[in-house]
C-alpha cells in the first residue's frame, strides 16, 4: 500500500472530465433540449456521482438525453451529521442514453473526530471516475425494467486515516449493476419509481476510510430505493444501501435516509433527505441532513 501525503494534488482523471463537460457545455455539440424523456425520470446525482438517488445509483443516464442527443450536467452536495460533514462536486455526461460518464470529488471532514486519531481538523478527499452503461429496457416503456451496469474507480488522495484504521488499500473499483421501472399510477393513482441494485466492493465508508482490511475485502451488497411522485415534479422516497465491514478498528453500519426531491423543470433537480449513516470512524448514530442540487443547460 503505496501511502499520500495528506496535501496531493488533484488526479489529471477527474480534471480531464470536467474540463471535458465545460467543452461540450460550450459548444455546439447536439445538446439534449427539453422534451423527450419524461420530466424527474433522469433523477438527481447521487453522492458518488452516478444518476440515481443520494446514496443510490439508478440505472438512469444522468439528465434528459435521447438515444440522438449528449446530456452534460453539473452537481453539488453537501451531508452535515452529528460529528462529521461530507462535500462532493462533480459532472456527467449522457452519450445518447446509451452511456453515462461521471466524475466526482469529495471531500470528508472529520472535525474535532480527527482528534481520536491525534489528527483534529483532518479531510480526507476522494476522486471518483465512473461509468454506467443502459443494457436493456426503458425505465418507462418497456413492461420490463430498465437495466444499468457501472463501474466506480474511487481514488484516495489523503491516506492518514485509511492507514490509521487499518486499510489495506488507497484505491479501489466498485461494480454495480441496477434496474429501475416506473409504474404508472400504481401508488393510489400516483406514479412510482422503484429501483433495487446490487454491488460488488471493498469500500471502508465508500472508500473514504480505504478499502479492505482485517475483517475481509470485497463483498456482493444490496441496494434499494423507492419514490413516489405526488406531483409531476415533486417526489418522495426512501433508500437503503448495505455496507462492507472491514475493519476491526472502525465498525461500518448501512445507510438510509428519507427524501424529498423538487424537480422544477428539466434544467435542475434538488434534493434534500434526512440521513441516518450509523458508525462512522468509531462515533455512533451518525444522523443528519443532506443536500444536493443539479443543473444542466
Amino acid at each position: 500500500m503505496t501511502r499520500q501525503s495528506r496535501t496531493c494534488p488533484a488526479r489529471p482523471s477527474a480534471l480531464t472530465l470536467l474540463a471535458s463537460t465545460a467543452l461540450l457545455v460550450g459548444s455546439g455539440v447536439a445538446l439534449a433540449e427539453p422534451g423527450g424523456r419524461l420530466l424527474a425520470t433522469g433523477g438527481g446525482s447521487q453522492i458518488e456521482g452516478s444518476a440515481g438517488g443520494g446514496l443510490v445509483p439508478w440505472a438512469v443516464l444522468t439528465g434528459y438525453a435521447t438515444r440522438d442527443e449528449i446530456g452534460v450536467t453539473a452537481f453539488a452536495t453537501h451531508v452535515q451529521v452529528d460529528d462529521f460533514s461530507l462535500d462532493s462536486f462533480g459532472a456527467g455526461i449522457n452519450l445518447k442514453n446509451r452511456v453515462e460518464l461521471s466524475v466526482a470529488r469529495q471531500r470528508f471532514d472529520l472535525g474535532e473526530a480527527g482528534t481520536d486519531f491525534g489528527m483534529p481538523g483532518l479531510t480526507i478527499r476522494q476522486n471518483i471516475v465512473g461509468i454506467k452503461v443502459r443494457i436493456a429496457g426503458d425505465v418507462i416503456y418497456t413492461p420490463w425494467p430498465q437495466l444499468a451496469v457501472g463501474i466506480q474507480r474511487k481514488s484516495a488522495l489523503d491516506a492518514a486515516i485509511p492507514d490509521a484504521v487499518g486499510a489495506l488499500d488507497n484505491n479501489g473499483t466498485d461494480v454495480y449493476v441496477s434496474a429501475s421501472k416506473l409504474f404508472l399510477g400504481a401508488a393510489a393513482g400516483r406514479n412510482l419509481l422503484v429501483n433495487a441494485g446490487l454491488r460488488s466492493t471493498s469500500a471502508n465508508q465508500l472508500g473514504l476510510l480505504g478499502f479492505g482490511g482485517d475483517q475481509g475485502g470485497r463483498r456482493l451488497v444490496a441496494e434499494f430505493s423507492s419514490a413516489i411522485l405526488l406531483s409531476q415534479s415533486l417526489a418522495v422516497g426512501f433508500e437503503y444501501r448495505q455496507k462492507p465491514d472491514n475493519l476491526g478498528a472502525a465498525r461500518e453500519d448501512d445507510f438510509r435516509d428519507l427524501f424529498i426531491a423538487w424537480f422544477p423543470n428539466k434544467h435542475i433537480s434538488t434534493v434534500l433527505a434526512y440521513a441516518d449513516l450509523g458508525s462512522i470512524a468509531n462515533r455512533g448514530q451518525q444522523r443528519g441532513w443532506y443536500f444536493s442540487v443539479q443543473a444542466s443547460p
